[in-house]
């Protein structure tokens, strides 16, 4: 769980904005593990609030036995951490645009 207060948001920014941090996850856990060796991967991105806004991002990742050796706990903190970095990005895009 991250806080970061900036401007108020609408609610498609906010929709917007979880979309984006579920998209960035999924897509660093499938770059890093074929689709086929995944049992169950779900992200989850939950914010509460607009000003400041509260994110949430969780995601799990369940791999086949095949994949025994590949250390998951670093790969979903790794997707959890890229997730956070889209987020950043997008408020300092809206950011900028506030203040023209």
């Amino acid at each position: 769980m991250e806080e970061i207060g900036i401007l108020e948001l609408t609610l498609e920014q906010v929709e917007e904005l979880c979309e984006i941090a579920e998209e960035t996850a999924r897509e660093y856990v499938l770059s890093k593990v074929p689709p086929r060796r995944i049992s169950t991967l779900n992200v989850t991105v939950d914010a509460e609030g607009t000003k400041p806004i509260t994110i949430n991002v969780d995601v799990e990742v369940v791999l086949s036995p095949l994949m025994k050796n590949f250390d998951v706990e670093k790969l979903v903190k790794e997707a959890t951490e890229r997730a956070f970095a889209s987020i950043r990005k997008y408020l300092r895009k809206l950011s900028c645009k506030s203040t023209k």
